[in-house]
């Protein structure tokens, strides 16, 4: 039986917790009763990547002992297992040599919970590499890879509001943890079920914690740069102007970098947004999805007259991209947009540098546009489509180390990535890819806009919407819940009056061919597609809608219109 959320509360008060702590407590249950019972009624979950969640003080929360907690189950799995695991090159782990790599963004007790996190690792006897400052979450995936470590930690929340924080596990490859390796893990995690479990002071007998720095930025630059298809066109339009904004994040540094190396020198800054500041003072949501968060930088590219806007998330793995239309005016890019036109790109230069074979292949997520499979088809490269998350992505680079080769891949929440240095979507590769292709672009008298209308009129036009229903707390969980029931038990017959020819449920591993996962599909005979999943990282539920034809952008309010009630 679940213990009363009172009585959880009170072991904290009772037990060996820092004064600062309790005195939290204490303010929390005297001053607002709802938070209090959502901070104790039940342990943050330490789910299949990590964990995330709001910070503050209880079970249900980011804190240093939840942070300490999941390490010290973290460290407890990869000493048992270590003597059977492999670097990202295929050679033993030596279990008397463990390295795990630590990186953190920009947001509220990063640091510290880093701090912690490498603490632990080292009191356990293993070898920390960490950053020495603020870091995105492609280069620790990177660093991994570089330094043959047998796992990693990023502590971010990503493009979370500015209350979270979070906590991120990648393994020996370099790509965030899957299925078994993720689920024994959670495990392991849940035998730690009071902070005097512990290992939170190493001292002289234990593990060392080495700091990390511009030597790993070089190499993640220069491999970066190898990656380059159009260095030509680059060097034949160094006017070409950016604007770039950080959003107060950890891309601050190395996605300029990227830029001007590759060749352009007109990178425009947002000042204010170059602070890296976890409150996130400029935004309200730190995520380039929101067209909100784009405005300041808009605004220099107007006052500059710059030809495109590139934005990043806090831990620097998304990216955002504004482009100008053929009457001047900024227009923002979705997900799969900028994935198309990249994948549209990089296969054109692939094809023309003799590149294509059998072995080579792209990925995309099944929530992403078909036009990215369409694309690739016509060139005869094979596409795979995976469940929602990068590590999908990563996890059949892994697959086809041996076999083939990786082109690129991409999700439509503004995740992208080219060639096998990293393991995760990179905004720093992305951004650069995506000068490199305007500056080729204008080698053929098109801008990007006009590139994208290009692919439209070649492979047909599409249109993609995506809206979220936050429900947060004990309650809104149940009422995410019971959406995907209702839905499971009477499917939509129809979308917007074309009849649905087809419902795919991921939770049916024998027809669908992939890990179960709570996502419903909804097919009509018109083309269009709406998909329905709950957030693995946030308190929302998630809908995609997805239209085909010359009428895609009325027929993608009516689908909202049918699904959000």
């Amino acid at each position: 039986m679940a213990k009363d959320f009172r009585d959880v509360a009170q072991s904290w008060l009772n037990g060996d917790f820092d004064p600062e702590t309790k005195g939290k407590i204490i303010e929390l249950r005297n001053n607002d009763p709802a938070g209090f019972e959502d901070a104790f009624y039940r342990n943050l979950e330490f789910g299949t990547g990590g964990l995330r969640g709001i910070m503050g003080v209880g079970t249900n929360r980011m804190n240093k002992y939840t942070v300490g907690m999941a390490t010290q189950g973290l460290a407890e799995y990869i000493k048992a297992h270590a003597a059977d695991c492999v670097d990202a090159y295929g050679d033993p782990i030596d279990p008397d040599d463990i390295r795990v790599c630590i990186s953190y963004d920009s947001r509220n007790n990063s640091k510290l919970f880093a701090k912690i996190t490498a603490d632990v690792f080292s009191a356990n006897g293993m070898h920390v590499f960490l950053f020495e400052n603020i870091r995105p979450t492609p280069e620790l995936s990177y660093a991994i890879r570089l330094k043959r470590a047998i796992a990693g930690v990023m502590v971010t929340a990503s493009h979370n509001p500015k209350e979270y924080n979070g906590y991120k596990v990648f393994w020996s490859d370099g790509a965030q943890i899957t299925s078994p390796v993720d689920k024994d893990i959670v495990a392991e995690v849940a035998k730690i079920t009071d902070p005097s479990q512990v290992r939170f002071t190493p001292d002289e007998k234990c593990g060392s914690v080495e700091l990390m720095g511009k030597e790993v930025d070089e190499q993640y630059l220069n491999d970066i740069l190898s990656l380059m298809l159009s260095p030509e066109s680059c060097a034949r339009h160094p006017e070409l102007k950016l604007v770039y904004t950080p959003l107060h994040g950890c891309g601050v540094r190395l996605v300029p970098e990227c830029l001007h190396r590759i060749g352009f020198q007109n990178v425009y800054h947002v000042p204010e947004q170059d602070v890296s500041d976890g409150d996130f003072p400029t935004v309200q949501s730190p995520n380039p999805e929101e067209p909100a968060a784009m405005k300041m930088a808009l605004e220099v590219a107007d006052r500059e007259g710059a030809d495109i806007v590139l934005a990043t998330d806090p831990d620097a793995d998304r990216m955002g991209i504004a482009v100008r239309d053929n009457d001047g005016r900024m227009v923002q890019f979705n997900g799969n947009q900028t994935g198309a036109l990249l994948t549209y790109y990089i296969l054109t230069r692939w094809k023309e540098l003799g590149k294509l074979n059998e072995g080579t292949y792209v990925v995309k997520t099944i929530v992403t546009s078909e036009l990215i499979r369409d694309i690739a088809e016509s060139f005869g490269v094979k596409v795979y489509n995976v469940l929602t998350g990068f590590k999908y992505i990563a996890e059949i680079v892994r697959a086809n180390e041996k076999s083939g080769e990786f082109i690129c891949g991409g999700e439509e929440s503004y995740g992208f990535n080219v060639g096998q240095f990293v393991r995760d979507k990179d905004a720093q590769i992305a951004c650069s890819m995506v000068a490199e292709c305007a500056a080729w672009a204008l080698d053929k008298g098109m801008t990007l806009y006009q590139l994208m209308q290009k692919i439209y009129s070649e492979y047909g036009y599409r249109k993609e919407g995506l809206t979220s229903l936050v429900r947060k707390g004990k309650s809104g969980a149940e009422e995410i819940q019971k959406i995907m029931a209702d839905m499971r038990q009477t499917p939509p017959k129809d979308l917007i009056g074309s009849p649905v020819v087809k419902v795919v449920d991921y939770l049916k591993t024998d027809e669908t061919g992939l890990p179960s996962s709570n996502v419903l599909q909804f097919f009509d005979e018109a083309g269009d597609v709406v998909s329905v999943r709950p957030s693995g990282t946030e308190p929302k539920i998630k809908f995609y809608f997805g239209a085909k034809g010359d009428d895609a952008d009325a027929k993608i309010g009516r689908l909202k219109e049918q699904f959000i009630k």
